[in-house]
């Protein structure tokens, strides 16, 4: 799982650096990353990167490769799941 866990940061760290000026990358605090979630609709998240370590997490996105491989649709991590789960999983990691 570390590798495929710096595979997703080195992925998206390269992916931020080319949009920058995007709007995937406004406002994101140092420390955290933009995830979009959502099975037909994707709404955007902001999240702490502290996240991508927890077992919980983790297995969202190993369905994220499953489904998106490291290509993501929306320019950024995009995570399929329902919204709710997904802010239900969150609020307890916080």
């Amino acid at each position: 799982m570390a590798i495929r866990l710096s595979q997703i940061l080195r992925q998206s760290s390269l992916l931020f650096a080319n949009k920058a000026s995007s709007s995937s990358s406004v406002g994101v605090p140092k420390g955290y990353i933009v995830v979009y979630v959502g099975e037909f609709e994707k709404k955007r998240f902001v999240v702490p990167i502290s996240f991508l370590s927890q077992p919980s997490f983790q297995e969202l996105l190993r369905k994220a490769e499953e489904e998106f491989g490291y290509n993501y649709p929306m320019g950024g991590l995009t995570i399929p799941c329902r919204e709710d789960i997904f802010i239900d999983l969150t609020s307890r990691l916080n």
